[in-house]
């Protein structure tokens, strides 16, 4: 006799595209990854082949289901590196150049035009966030006037625009869906938070056409369904959010202070505002948490654009060290004695600096400094970046951190997870099953179809599978994270115009 029902997750990253299957109880039973190409056309330029990403879903979506062994699968959910900004054709849904990723940084040029008009007070009070090249408007912008006569297309219906999720949407129903979710429409510097729609103010300040967007729907809407001939069968796309919001939903944030970070190829951390936005006073975010059965929940993020990269950099452009699991050992081994710190401004610095300009700096090498204390810095660097965000949010919130709930590839790392416990200072909570954002659109899809149990129920099963408290004297904390804030500050100063 067949089980219960699979769910399906595809989790489109930025390094990769992933496809998993579930129960209903967060079980993992397959994963499917592909890897995905990085393009870097100049300094500071980031681009993903839309295209390859597509034909990346398609393999690993199809490698999944057939793990399925026949057991029907009830629904799929889509997370998605967000920001990402991808323009197509709507008759093809042919992608008219290279998705611009978030990490992007060449428009801060126009950033800094938009900056001087003042419209920064506009962007904060409807959209909750910051002007700057992460989000999306810049990259569309740049494509209408660098893409030649793509301002008159768009203007006229023939082009569509996407974050990833759009896109995947689209090619998955073969053109019958153009919409995205509430959280990932939040990302764009075009959605108004409290109104729940795209803003017209901010569509004529920053000359996007309103016929390019998506339908914004809730989290655990219809998306329509994926072609039949693609994975076997026509599965219902019932959850769709941005990657970060997704692991907070992984994660079982639903009450508010609830706390999430994800440690990827950046880190991001969430806490839960509730039921209205919470307006920042040191440059966090604004954001929505999700939307789910009609409610709306908010949240403040801290962006750190590189995470995880860092250890990727040490072993892919310096060849320090074959594999990223390496850097921990070299980590426990080097001398605690010195302090060395990597600022890992490769694409500026995000919240709560948002220095579009900075880029990345090793300082306090001594002759006695070798590859394992430069190993220990670059994983230092997610403590230090995160006890910034940490403390923002405390301050908004006026509320103190006590607990974390850590997830991402990097959250693997006991020394990792122990140097950030002892920099917060807060207890670290590591679930057993670290895929909290595949599982987090899992679950909204799962909820959607009736087959996984309401909010509060998930909340009282979630069950931490290792914590790190704080072992590390206070003085000597306190004295590292002062030597992190003078490498900032001299990072700051060196991107100062």
């Amino acid at each position: 006799m067949a089980g219960p029902d699979f769910l399906l997750a595809i989790d489109q990253g930025t390094t990769s595209t992933r496809a998993l299957l579930f129960d209903a109880a967060g079980a993992v039973h397959h994963i499917a990854r592909r890897e995905l190409r990085q393009i870097y056309p100049r300094p500071g330029w980031v681009e993903h082949d839309a295209e390859e990403i597509w034909q990346a879903v398609v393999a690993a979506g199809r490698e999944a289901t057939a793990a399925a062994e026949g057991r029907p699968i009830a629904a799929l959910g889509i997370a998605n590196q967000r920001e990402t900004t991808v323009l197509w054709e709507s008759a093809s849904g042919r992608p008219v150049s290279n998705a611009i990723v978030w990490q992007d940084r060449r428009t801060a040029g126009l950033c800094a035009e938009w900056r001087a008009q003042r419209l920064d007070a506009l962007v904060a009070e409807r959209a909750g966030l910051v002007i700057d090249p992460y989000f999306s408007a810049s990259k569309i912008t740049w494509l209408l006037d660098h893409v030649a006569g793509l301002r008159r297309r768009a203007m006229v219906g023939d082009i569509a625009f996407g974050t990833i999720d759009s896109f995947l949407l689209w090619r998955l129903t073969n053109g019958r869906q153009h919409a995205t979710d509430a959280t990932n429409a939040s990302r764009t510097l075009l959605f108004n938070l409290r109104r729940l729609e795209w803003d017209d103010d901010l569509l004529a300040a920053f000359a996007v056409p309103r016929a390019l967007l998506p339908e914004v729907r809730d989290c655990d809407g219809d998306f329509g369904q994926a072609e039949r001939a693609l994975f076997g069968d026509a599965i219902p796309i019932a959850g769709v959010a941005g990657d970060q919001q997704a692991a907070l939903i992984g994660q079982a944030c639903f009450r508010p202070g609830m706390l999430k970070s994800t440690f990827g190829t950046g880190a991001f951390a969430l806490v839960h505002t509730g039921a209205q936005p919470v307006r920042s006073r040191h440059r966090l975010l604004t954001t929505l948490a999700y939307r789910l059965g009609g409610e709306t929940a908010y949240a403040l993020e801290g962006s750190i654009f590189i995470a995880g990269a860092a250890v990727e950099w040490l072993r892919d452009k310096l060849g320090a060290v074959a594999a990223a699991g390496e850097t921990e050992a070299l980590a426990a081994g080097a001398d605690p004695r010195q302090r060395v710190y990597l600022v890992p401004a490769f694409a500026g610095l995000g919240a709560p600096y948002w220095s579009p300009d900075a880029r990345g700096a090793l300082t306090g090498l001594t002759a006695d400094c070798g590859l394992a204390e430069i190993a220990r810095a670059a994983l230092e660097a997610v403590g230090y970046q995160t006890r910034d965000l940490v403390a923002a949010m405390a301050e908004d919130g006026g509320r103190a951190i006590t607990n974390l709930r850590v997830d991402g590839g990097l959250a693997a790392s006991d020394w990792t997870m122990q140097f950030l416990a002892d920099m917060l200072p807060a207890e670290v909570a590591r679930p057993a099953v670290l895929e909290t954002t595949a599982w987090g659109v899992a679950y909204i899809a799962g909820l959607a179809r009736g087959i996984c149990p309401p909010p509060a129920e998930m909340t009282a099963r979630w069950s931490a599978a290792q914590s790190f408290a704080p072992r590390m004297d206070a003085a000597e904390r306190e004295e590292r994270y002062a030597g992190w804030r003078r490498a900032v500050a001299g990072v700051l100063a060196a991107a100062a115009p």
